[in-house]
């Protein structure tokens, strides 16, 4: 099978017309969103586990949809918390994770609610691409972390056709005034993560700071 089609994003990313709320019942369906396929659940585990430190600590989930990642991260043992755009959202990640620990709330994960609280890694998967100023992003990002704490950036270029999203020479460019050692991981090779071959371009970068 081959995934070529339009990038899905979380509720955070602005594309005019989509109604999170609404899709929010069906948004588990796709087969890296809802992780229902053991294998595809096993290769994201996977993936988080190299990603997060070994150790338990506090992961801020932006975009977090309806938790399948807050899910697994909380699985490895880290405490949670998830913020999206979408009420219906956060309503499906809190039944998800009922009796972890784990909170979830709703808000823009540019700006997450989260106060003072600082995070030991902060997790996003396809919302950068479709913000206006992603630099600024990640720049208030950087600051919601503790220090030698890590971005998790889960990104692509979606489509061979009219391609969109952000390149990983960009996104690495973004990082480089702001963080101290920044992984690529590429992501396009491994058909589990997407429940099936892909032909365009996916990443996670893991950024450290300090």
């Amino acid at each position: 099978m081959t995934n070529d089609g339009e990038p899905v994003t979380s509720a955070n990313t602005p594309c005019p017309g989509v109604d999170w709320d609404a899709r929010a019942a069906s948004f588990d369906a796709e087969p890296d969103h809802g992780l229902r396929d053991p294998g595809v659940r096993r290769a994201w585990a996977g993936r988080l586990r190299g990603w997060l430190p070994g150790r338990a600590g506090d992961v801020l989930d932006l975009g977090c949809g309806t938790g399948s990642l807050s899910l697994l991260a909380s699985e490895l043992g880290h405490r949670v918390t998830g913020v999206d755009l979408s009420p219906a959202m956060v309503t499906l990640a809190r039944e998800k994770l009922a009796g972890r620990d784990a909170v979830f709330l709703v808000g823009d994960a540019t700006a997450p609610p989260v106060g003072e609280q600082r995070f030991d890694v902060v997790l996003v998967r396809h919302v950068l691409w479709a913000l206006p100023d992603p630099g600024r992003a990640l720049r208030h990002w950087a600051g919601l972390l503790r220090p030698g704490g890590r971005l998790v950036l889960v990104e692509g270029v979606w489509g061979t056709v009219d391609p969109v999203g952000i390149p990983a020479e960009r996104l690495t460019a973004l990082l480089a005034p702001i963080t101290g050692q920044v992984r690529v991981e590429r992501l396009s090779d491994d058909p589990l993560l997407w429940g099936g071959e892909v032909a365009d371009e996916r990443y996670a970068v893991v950024a450290v700071t300090g």
